[in-house]
């Protein structure tokens, strides 16, 4: 007797999770970094023969995240110039002209709460975060990474770097065990553990981060407002985690860190 066929599954097979979109956080006047952005916005000075905002776009693109929105708001009008609609990078490119729209930058979490709804159009609850004045060309928007963040229940993951010179008591020291979501994805750390290390474990927020929108939930649109209070808060209730960044970093913040990213002169 042949065996009775198999039931056939009338249920829909589950649906792939959307891929998460980003933001490149461009708005700043990059005071610091004058005279050079007197005239450029700092993410469009090149790095290694092409604007530093490129090296985030490009690996984005690489990376499968398609849609991307850039906040702007010194010398904005210069990006969608240079950067048009994303399309040249695979992407799906817009703008929040923060100047023009709200008369000035927002700061992070005002510029991140401005776009909220976009990015997290569709049923999504999390998104990517990148300053657009850094230079991380190794690191990867891991889309299973992000899938399990935004299954965690935390509010951010951010990526960490050891302290700079030039911000030698870092941002953050991870005092209790933060939460993971992963086993590598984590600094972990007990009280005595931090302490152990250089600077009392203290850390640098690397400007790279995954969010849930609930960390921006309390935050009106189009006002200004700083990220740190929200970040701090979060870490202290265990709902962020930290996870060390161990590839090339550079903070592009004054003329001199800009220029040590500069290709060598030719040889004759």
């Amino acid at each position: 007797m042949n065996p009775a066929p198999a039931p056939v599954s009338l249920s829909a097979p589950a649906t792939p999770p959307l891929p998460l979109r980003a933001i490149v956080l461009a708005a700043g006047r990059g005071e610091r970094m004058r005279p050079l952005t007197d005239r450029t916005p700092k993410p469009l000075l090149p790095v290694l023969g092409r604007p530093m905002i490129e090296w985030h776009l490009q690996a984005l693109a690489r990376d499968g995240v398609q849609d991307v929105v850039i906040n702007t708001a010194w010398l904005e009008v210069q990006f969608p110039e240079v950067l048009g609609d994303g399309s040249r990078f695979g992407l799906h490119l817009r703008y929040s002209h923060e100047q023009r729209e709200h008369g000035g930058a927002l700061e992070t979490a005002g510029g991140i709460a401005t776009v909220l709804d976009w990015l997290c159009a569709d049923g999504r609850e999390a998104f990517w975060v990148i300053s657009g004045d850094i230079w991380a060309p190794d690191f990867r928007f891991d889309a299973e990474l992000a899938q399990r963040f935004v299954r965690s229940g935390l509010l951010a993951h951010l990526w960490t770097v050891p302290n700079p010179a030039f911000h030698p008591r870092g941002d953050f020291a991870p005092g209790a065990p933060q939460p993971a979501i992963g086993a590598e994805a984590s600094l972990g750390l007990a009280r005595a553990e931090a302490d152990a290390l250089p600077d009392g474990g203290r850390c640098t927020y690397a400007n790279l981060a995954l969010m849930h929108r609930d960390l921006l939930a309390a935050t009106p649109a189009g006002t200004r407002a700083a990220l740190g209070p929200l970040l701090h808060d979060g870490l202290a209730a265990q709902r962020i985690s930290l996870q060390p960044y161990p590839g090339r970093w550079e903070n592009v913040g004054t003329p001199a860190q800009w220029s040590a990213l500069q290709p060598p002169p030719a040889t004759t």
